[in-house]
């Protein structure tokens, strides 16, 4: 049986540019989103939106802006659901020797060298460094030539420097993958995105990839390092910060919005994945200003 995992994405930068910028202010179409890697890494910026931070292992949601440094080969989802008025979402894309391999080797390259290292497990960058690179990355597209080069490289060096940042630790999933195989594993994430409020099965999910269950747990956990009841309670904690976020209901009334029927176990998963109680969350959350 061939096992597929992440689709490999090729990226083709324009004509005379070593690096590739986008940037797309429309509404996202989150169900186009796909389970993905490259060999380039992946600088995403938004300045105003909400989603799903879906990067290796690691799942959590966002409200307003976020500022990722993706690794090379590094499997993740296209993950912001919806941009807010003024919203815009830019991508870098580039590869660690976009300058060539004696560039990235020069003394002076050695902090971004140490960058390039660390975003291997997915970097979140704060507050600070999102008010002073956010802008710069967004006229990205406004240079060409050499003149992106050198105002990327503005923008790498502070990446490199700053302590501003919270390591992802999204180097969970195994990529023994063939270029060509299509993604089973996109399949997985799709139907528990669009499910994980109802009660999912062993057999309906191993039904869905044409596998048994005991073959479908092998290779999910092999794959993702965790078994399919831990994804399903992440999605749900993640949609239940979401709501404390964004609504005014109780915490009973979340838990059970979320898929949990139980709100002892929704709340000890809650505490487990975020390492709070989903009360001091929302306390806490009133007082952050991202």
């Amino acid at each position: 049986m061939i096992i597929k995992k992440p689709t490999l994405e090729k990226l083709s930068p324009s004509f005379g540019s070593s690096i590739l910028v986008k940037q797309h202010a429309e509404q996202v179409d989150k169900n186009n989103a796909f389970w993905h890697f490259h060999p380039e890494l992946e600088l995403v910026y938004v300045n105003k939106g909400q989603g799903k931070t879906h990067i290796g292992n690691h799942l959590s949601y966002f409200n307003n802006s976020q500022l990722i440094l993706i690794g090379a080969n590094l499997p993740h989802n296209g993950f912001t659901d919806r941009l807010t008025a003024n919203g815009t979402e830019t991508t870098v894309q580039f590869k660690s020797d976009f300058l060539g391999n004696d560039f990235i080797n020069i003394p002076e390259m050695a902090n971004v060298s140490a960058l390039f290292d660390r975003a291997k497990k997915g970097l979140r960058f704060g507050i600070d460094t999102k008010a002073i690179l956010g802008s710069k990355i967004n006229t990205l597209l406004q240079h060409s030539g050499l003149e992106r080069v050198l105002k990327f490289l503005e923008i790498l060096n502070y990446l490199a420097n700053t302590e501003d940042y919270t390591l992802l630790n999204a180097d969970g999933i195994a990529l023994e993958t063939n270029p060509q195989d299509s993604n089973k594993i996109n399949i997985i994430y799709k139907y528990v995105n669009a499910k994980f409020q109802q009660h999912i099965t062993l057999d309906e999910i191993a039904d869905k990839v044409s596998m048994t269950v005991p073959a479908f747990c092998r290779y999910f956990k092999k794959t993702t390092g965790k078994t399919f009841t831990q994804l399903v309670n992440e999605y749900r904690v993640v949609h239940a910060t979401k709501l404390l976020n964004e609504s005014q209901m109780s915490i009973a009334d979340i838990c059970f919005e979320c898929g949990f029927n139980n709100f002892s176990h929704f709340n000890k998963q809650f505490n487990e994945i975020t390492g709070k109680s989903a009360s001091n969350y929302r306390k806490e959350i009133k007082h952050i200003i991202q």
